[in-house]
């Protein structure tokens, strides 16, 4: 009898915990039921909404000009420390440039032959949409004799002359006590100085570089102020000192991702008035990384894969372009309190009137928001 109970039991248990087990499972199959249901829900809401709400063309995004892109780079060829990495894919970074409100592109120059080849890019890939500069870089100054100097300087003229309306600048020009491996002081000193007469002779503003120069750039430029009209300090990364020294030569300041790495930086970038300030990317160079301080203000990222894994709809990872222009305008904003749209405003109305200034004149008192209002995502032609 014991037994027969005892069996009578086990049994009982056992049909217990197999109901339960069923109304268990029975109810975690509902349960997902009733979440993926949801889900469903929300992801049909939100297809509705989209189709419903007013799709933004590209006269409703911001509009830029980055003043400084070394498109000549062999990265954009898919060249990398010389080894073939990728297919050339300049079309693929042009079009996301476009895409981000990048309506015009200064392609810069530090060399003769970087000159000619910036010009003929510009002319190939985006006539009247990308334009170029003509100079020597100073860390490329010992490759410029000081017997050949006057000759240099000559041969830079032809290449403005040569290049009509796509040369807009002097320059890459400058100073550079960071990396006196490349070229000495004497050396870059006379070839800088030169280029101010390159700059009184052609008229065209000055597309300039200073690194760690202890205050003998802006000595310079304050002696030889009368020679260049206009002119822009690119990739500013000095201190708030060298700042004002700058600003009170009239002097215009660039900014990308190198201004923006430290704390220290973003103080002085807070403290550029809005119509002085100019925005680039300095491609490939620049980019804002997630080590810098200024990384913790950007809203737009994009897609970014390894070369080894290009794609031509991502970004090459440590490869910065033009349209990541539109961080570094986020993150001037927030550090100075202002909209984005103001930041955006403000840089291409002042580089429009610095190296456009004919067509700025013929757009009235904000060429950005005729750009923006226009109905292709290109700044209106000139008139002449």
């Amino acid at each position: 009898m014991i037994r027969r109970i005892t069996r009578f039991s086990t049994q009982s248990v056992r049909r217990q915990i197999l109901c339960l087990s069923s109304l268990v499972v029975t109810a975690l199959y509902q349960h997902n039921i009733h979440r993926e249901v949801q889900r469903y829900k929300r992801s049909f809401m939100r297809r509705c909404l989209t189709s419903l709400a007013p799709r933004t063309r590209s006269s409703d995004k911001m509009h830029f000009i980055d003043i400084g892109a070394n498109l000549t780079d062999a990265v954009f060829q898919g060249r990398y420390q010389g080894r073939q990495a990728h297919d050339s894919d300049l079309d693929a970074v042009l079009e996301r440039a476009r895409s981000a409100g990048v309506v015009r592109t200064l392609v810069t120059a530090g060399t003769l032959p970087q000159a000619t080849q910036a010009a003929a890019l510009c002319e190939r890939h985006g006539p009247g949409t990308m334009f170029s500069t003509v100079g020597v870089h100073p860390t490329r100054s010992s490759e410029v004799p000081p017997a050949q100097l006057t000759e240099h300087i000559t041969r830079l003229y032809d290449a403005i002359t040569a290049g009509g309306k796509t040369v807009v600048a002097v320059g890459e020009c400058g100073l550079d006590y960071d990396r006196l491996q490349f070229s000495t002081r004497e050396q870059q000193l006379p070839v800088f100085e030169a280029q101010f007469g390159l700059a009184e002779t052609t008229g065209l503003p000055l597309f300039l570089h200073d690194r760690n120069t202890g205050g003998e750039f802006a000595r310079l430029i304050r002696e030889n102020r009368s020679r260049f009209g206009d002119g822009v300090a690119h990739s500013f990364t000095g201190t708030a000192d060298d700042l004002h020294a700058l600003l009170a030569q009239r002097l215009y300041i660039g900014v990308n991702g190198c201004s923006l790495k430290t704390a220290e930086n973003l103080a002085v970038v807070k403290q550029i008035p809005l119509d002085r300030i100019m925005l680039e990317t300095d491609a490939p160079y620049c980019g804002i990384r997630r080590s810098h301080a200024s990384h913790q203000y950007v809203d737009t990222e994009f897609s970014v894969k390894d070369k080894k894994k290009h794609s031509r709809e991502a970004l090459v990872k440590g490869r910065c372009e033009p349209c990541e222009i539109v961080r570094v305008c986020e993150v001037v904003a927030k550090i100075k309190g202002v909209a984005k749209e103001d930041v955006a405003r403000a840089a291409f109305n002042n580089t429009m009137r610095v190296f456009f200034p004919k067509e700025a004149a013929d757009m009235g008192d904000s060429p950005y928001d005729l750009s923006v209002s226009a109905e292709s995502n290109t700044v209106v032609a000139p008139s002449s």
